[in-house]
């Protein structure tokens, strides 16, 4: 029995045959150029001047560079793949990083993959949650007596709107949310930078390289702050033209990485040791300062759906080649449609309540990137790679793969142990 066999005998979704209409999608460059940076662009750069803090300036600003440029590198891998894959096989349509790892792997890499992407797409989405509660419970503490704690914005203001927002489906459709998501971005970073400014000192007051501990953390934000890998490939095949793709990625990762070291570099300028873990509690207390919270929240609010789109792809995957499902499906009229709303409801429910425990935003933005975002933007693509073109590969290309695939491995082995130790 073959791979694909093996998968319907599993119950699991195939690798379809790709119809026309499926194979072309609707968003032009300049929305795919949207979605890219609001799905890139999120609460981790928030904790880069904090990052810069403990490993310096210009550590931190390697540190940056060096995973966004191999990030971007392992993204083209993806596509590399896929394209080899359906080259091969003109009927074989791959959807998503689940579907490649299926094809490398069989039914485990599959299982692996998805788990990896779910899990890892969820400590993303956490993150926005955490965020955008504590900067409105410390917006309004300012100006209250009475103090507000983030677990109320959570639950009573962010859940309702996520769960109206989890009903869009379309990514082309959510390309206007991520506009106004990048415009929000774009101006609160630049309120940040202007107050930085304010306070700016010169290099000589700040050190360029910290203590050494502090490397692995500061490496686990900077991956973190390029997350949103498993976007690659649906982010690809939404674009009518798919051949602008790779440019339009370059493009917008230049751009992002510019960006991050600058605001790194900025924050951490600006307010030296005494830097928090999210660069906008550090801000005063004036109309400026409130606009930059605001805007973040509103920013993080539209690209939470972004973030859960390939969780929602992956469970409703499973429950539609689910047999108990299906027979639901059959005997049960709209039971279908409500039981795929039900479990994005579901799944909104349950980030949120994580999200109420989790205490420190730093820390946990660290431990993500240093495990899961690593085995995801690292590991996993130069695996794809290998399996899939290792044999056509030169030697020079090869040992890269080999270089990235064992230093992505090493990344997320120290960062569990970090985790599991309390260091």
């Amino acid at each position: 029995m073959n791979m694909r066999e093996e998968a319907s005998a599993a119950g699991e979704p195939l690798l379809e045959v790709a119809p026309a209409s499926r194979r072309v999608g609707s968003a032009t460059w300049a929305q795919t150029l949207g979605n890219i940076v609001v799905s890139v662009v999120g609460t981790g750069m928030l904790g880069l001047p904090y990052a810069f803090r403990i490993a310096g300036w210009l550590a931190g600003s390697l540190g940056v560079a060096i995973a966004g440029l191999t990030t971007l590198y392992c993204m083209i891998l993806l596509i590399e793949c896929r394209e080899k894959l359906e080259e091969k096989n003109g009927s074989v349509y791959i959807q998503s990083y689940g579907d490649l790892g299926a094809e490398a792997f069989g039914r485990t890499g599959r299982y692996l993959t998805e788990l990896l992407v779910l899990v890892a797409q969820a400590g993303g989405a956490v993150a926005y949650l955490i965020f955008i509660g504590q900067n409105l419970s410390s917006l309004l503490n300012d100006t209250s007596k009475h103090p507000i704690s983030p677990v109320i914005f959570i639950f009573l203001l962010l859940l309702p709107l996520e769960i109206a927002l989890s009903f869009i489906r379309s990514l082309s459709t959510l390309a206007p949310f991520s506009a106004l998501a990048d415009a929000c971005n774009i101006l609160a970073m630049a309120i940040v930078i202007k107050e930085d400014f304010q306070l700016f000192n010169s290099f000589s007051t700040r050190k360029a390289f910290g203590e050494v501990w502090g490397l692995p953390f500061t490496a686990g934000v900077a991956v973190f702050c390029f997350e949103g890998f498993s976007m690659t490939l649906p982010l690809e095949a939404s674009m009518t033209n798919r051949r602008q793709f790779r440019w339009v990625l370059s493009l917008a990762f230049t751009g992002i990485t510019l960006a991050y070291i600058l605001f790194g570099i900025f924050g951490y300028l600006a307010y030296g040791e005494d830097t928090k873990d999210i660069i906008t509690l550090n801000l005063p207390q004036n109309w400026s300062s409130a606009t930059v919270k605001v805007g973040l929240c509103v920013a993080l609010l539209f690209t939470f759906p972004i973030m859960m789109h390939p969780i929602h792809d992956i469970i409703e995957s499973r429950l539609k080649s689910s047999g108990w499902f299906q027979k639901l499906s059959y005997n049960v009229r709209c039971a279908e449609c409500v039981g795929l709303y039900g479990a994005r409801i579901i799944m909104v429910m349950l980030l949120a309540t994580v999200a109420s425990f989790i205490p420190g935003f730093g820390s946990f933005v660290s431990f993500v990137g240093s495990t899961l975002c690593a085995l995801l933007s690292f590991v996993l693509p130069a695996a794809f790679h290998l399996t899939f073109m290792g044999s056509s590969l030169n030697i020079w290309r090869r040992a890269l793969d080999y270089c990235i695939l064992l230093v992505g491995v090493v990344f997320a082995g120290h960062g569990t142990y970090a985790a599991i130790s309390g260091h």
